[in-house]
């Protein structure tokens, strides 16, 4: 046997031993080193068994993947070449590690005789990707096809297993000796054996999958004693959403199950994984705090007691009343051992809000709500229902865009259940603060583990490939920032059915929010914002994508009728001034900071 054949064997069989565990996605970057990962990719998606996209920009490649993983719960694998193809991986694997996504990362390296002696394209990528990464795994330093069938087959199982027991990117580097590319010939021979089952030395089985992230960590942990009470007042917050796809289910019967026990209301953030008919929910806290959600008369916020799941929100407000209130704080996350409290206020236990049920005795489910609990929930419903009233009347449905009105009016427009992208800047917190009229069915999703603009247009696609029609909400610069996502071409050749809408406010729109003070006053165009002169039309026509621009809100409803009839990815520009959103979102803060709501109607 040749080596080329054993290389391509080798790939194969790793790759096809992934398959077994449940890798469905991967993305292929250009490149030579990694050849034999290539053809066994491409012959495993010709053979139906793997879904391949390919693409030329590893750093878009690694977000994409990304947002496939995030839709679906289980890894995506990008196959890379060696030296700096790696080095662009960094930034997705930093938002995987941090907002707990699996991730595998697969890069082809040149074997150890070639290390550290000057051979081209050789550096330590071993190193690379390390500090943020579950695992690195790698196979013979001499080359992979000198491994065993039980290394292969331990490299595959470890590669999944750290993915997802504490989910976030695993780095395999793999080094492979030349002859690296098999004849024609060859390929055929290989792939003849392979789908007549008698591939040599390659008959893989599957091991165990990995628990949930939430399950691995509650049979580690022990529960913590209880230091909530379900018959006195509390609030529960519900964070983004930072665990498995699959694991949401079980989160949302776990919060139903506290939410009717207790009768407490529940701040609910829009990237929460929460059932649109949770009783108690309050979803406009981000305008109503901190004086327009007041306590009922004898309860103080050092008596309240708070239920936090999850990494805060992206409020100011919401950590400012949460500093306020001192009395028990519980922190559950899913499966996340890190520390998620930078208020320093809360115990935290990493099992799971449906283990961490599970282990509670509340005692008789079905008895009264407390009155107090009860009156209290009512009346912050109360007074979210009042103020989305207001805020549609306040915000227009028709005439010029602003920000918050385009956020109501795309909550209206939306088909209920289509999944929202928002760019991880103006887009999620306006989305939060003035996208009140949505129906909360829908699938929001935000990538806040470290909140950068990296790969926003690419994680959109990464979505869409994994869960169909998809919206993403971002502002110039992000989608500037990843303009190459416009490259990616499809699924097995299949378009991606992507709609971006573009708020083009002419630079960084998210600095016009914040007291960044520069002076002279001219200068905050060239130090914050950074307006560009890139026409986003013309840029993604040249990429074959249709777009439209929106000239008023009255032009939305049919915007968003065609693009959503389009096979592939479209875009919808909208252009608003910065400036004057800004002061229209503190001008609406402080009205409702301002308004007379009813007193609440619900008596103890």
């Amino acid at each position: 046997m040749t080596r080329a054949i054993a290389n391509l064997q080798a790939a194969v069989g790793l790759l096809d031993a992934l398959r077994r565990h449940g890798l469905a996605q991967v993305v292929l970057c250009p490149g030579s080193r990694s050849g034999p990962l290539a053809l066994a990719a491409g012959g495993l998606a010709r053979a139906g068994l793997l879904n391949l996209t390919t693409a030329m920009d590893e750093r878009s490649a690694a977000f994409l993947a990304l947002g496939s993983a995030t839709a679906t719960g289980h890894a995506t694998a990008v196959i890379t070449t060696s030296g700096t193809a790696v080095a662009n991986l960094l930034p997705a694997a930093v938002e995987a590690d941090r907002s707990c996504q699996p991730l595998l990362l697969i890069t082809a390296d040149r074997p150890r005789r070639l290390k550290e002696c000057g051979a081209n394209q050789t550096v330590n990528q071993e190193a690379f990707l390390e500090p943020v990464c579950r695992w690195l795994g790698s196979g013979p330093d001499c080359g992979l096809d000198a491994a065993s069938e039980a290394e292969l087959q331990q490299l595959a199982d470890q590669a999944w297993h750290r993915a997802h027991a504490w989910p976030g990117p695993v780095h395999l580097n793999l080094a492979f000796e030349e002859p690296l590319h098999a004849s024609a010939s060859e390929q055929e021979a290989v792939w003849a054996s392979f789908m007549s089952g008698a591939l040599e030395g390659f008959e893989l089985q599957q091991s165990p999958v990995a628990q949930s992230s939430s399950q691995s960590a509650a049979s580690a942990e022990p529960a913590p004693p209880l230091p909530l009470d379900p018959d006195r007042p509390g609030v529960v917050v519900v964070g983004p959403w930072r665990g498995l796809a699959d694991d949401r289910l079980a989160f949302g019967d776990a919060l139903r199950c506290w939410q009717q026990r207790s009768g407490w209301p529940v701040l609910v953030d829009p990237l929460a994984a929460v059932p649109a008919d949770l009783p108690g929910q309050v979803r406009g806290w981000d305008l109503l705090l901190p004086h327009q959600l007041p306590l009922p008369d004898g309860l103080t916020l050092d008596q309240l007691q708070v239920l936090r799941l999850g990494p805060l929100p992206a409020s100011r407000r919401l950590e400012a009343w949460l500093k306020v209130c001192t009395g028990p704080q519980l922190l559950i996350s899913e499966g996340e051992p890190r520390n998620l409290d930078p208020l320093r206020q809360a115990q935290q236990w990493s099992g799971g809000l449906a283990a961490w049920a599970q282990l509670q005795d509340w005692g008789d489910r079905d008895q009264p709500l407390s009155p107090g609990n009860r009156r209290l929930c009512a009346s912050w419903q109360q007074r979210d229902q009042e103020v989305s009233a207001w805020l549609g009347q306040r915000l227009p449905a028709s005439g010029a865009v602003t920000e918050p009105a385009l956020m109501q009016a795309l909550a209206r427009n939306l088909p209920p259940e289509l999944p929202v992208m928002l760019a991880a800047s103006s887009p999620v917190r306006d989305w939060q603060a003035f996208a009140l009229a949505d129906p909360g069915r829908r699938r929001c999703i935000s990538f806040r583990g470290a909140s950068g603009i990296d790969g926003t247009l690419s994680l959109g696609f990464g979505l869409a490939a994994a869960q169909g029609r998809t919206l993403l909400i971002t502002g110039d610069l992000a989608l500037l920032h990843d303009s190459n996502g416009w490259l990616h071409r499809g699924v097995n050749g299949a378009p991606l059915p992507l709609v971006v809408v573009l708020i083009d406010n002419g630079g960084g729109g998210i600095f016009q929010q914040l007291p960044v003070p520069a002076a002279p006053a001219e200068a905050f165009d060239q130090l914050f914002a950074m307006p560009q002169q890139v026409d986003p039309l013309t840029l993604a026509a040249a990429h074959g994508v249709p777009g439209r621009q929106i000239a008023c809100l009255d032009d939305l409803p049919l915007a968003l009728e065609w693009a959503l009839a389009q096979p592939g990815p479209v875009l919808l520009r909208v252009c608003t001034d910065r400036t004057e959103d800004a002061a229209l979102r503190l001008a609406l803060r402080r009205e409702v900071q301002q308004l007379t709501m009813a007193p609440s109607s619900v008596q103890p």
